[in-house]
């Protein structure tokens, strides 16, 4: 039994392939934008903060990777630099200052105490910043060269070009029973 669309000379498609081919085309042009895009927010705490400054100076200039200004609300920021040593006390600060960051968002820990505590293995040192947040690059170094933060920022630039986005990531409305009236 043929179809009715075997006599037309038209290509026919199934749906999901040509939604799954449009969601990987707006994924890739979303990926190479926001990997140039960087908005970053640091959270200095220690020594590391000198390197932070030296990388966002004119000699390494950050800017040409995207990762511009650092702007003084995490609200307008979609990268976390978590630079310098993060004690118990900081903890819950660090996390509410992630979770008001809008999405997506990437974190770097910046330096080796930031990484896994460095050399401050005692009770009051976070052992890693990984135990409060989600971490996507490490950048080690006690403090790291600002070449090491650049190699970071690519990496990160990497990462973000093969991840999947999507235009808009809603969640379906609730369904009212009844609606009004009834």
């Amino acid at each position: 039994m043929a179809s009715e669309l075997d006599g037309l000379p038209v290509i026919a498609t199934r749906r999901e392939e040509a939604e799954g081919f449009l969601q990987g085309l707006v994924s890739k042009s979303l990926g190479w934008a926001r990997k140039y895009s960087l908005f970053t927010y640091p959270f200095v705490t220690a020594c590391c903060g000198m390197e932070y400054m030296t990388m966002a100076s004119a000699r390494y200039d950050s800017d040409r990777f995207g990762a511009a200004m650092p702007r003084f609300s995490p609200r307008q920021a979609d990268l976390l630099m978590v630079v310098g040593t993060v004690n118990c006390k900081q903890a819950p600060i660090l996390q509410r200052i992630y979770e008001q960051m809008a999405d997506p968002k990437w974190v770097m820990a910046f330096g080796v105490c930031a990484s896994s505590g460095g050399f401050y293995d005692n009770y009051a040192t976070v052992q890693g910043i990984d135990r409060i947040i989600p971490v996507d690059v490490y950048v080690p170094g006690c403090p790291p060269r600002p070449e090491q933060v650049l190699d970071g920022i690519m990496l990160l630039q990497k990462k973000i070009q093969n991840q999947s986005h999507k235009l808009i990531d809603r969640k379906p409305l609730p369904v009212i029973a009844g609606g009004p009236g009834r």
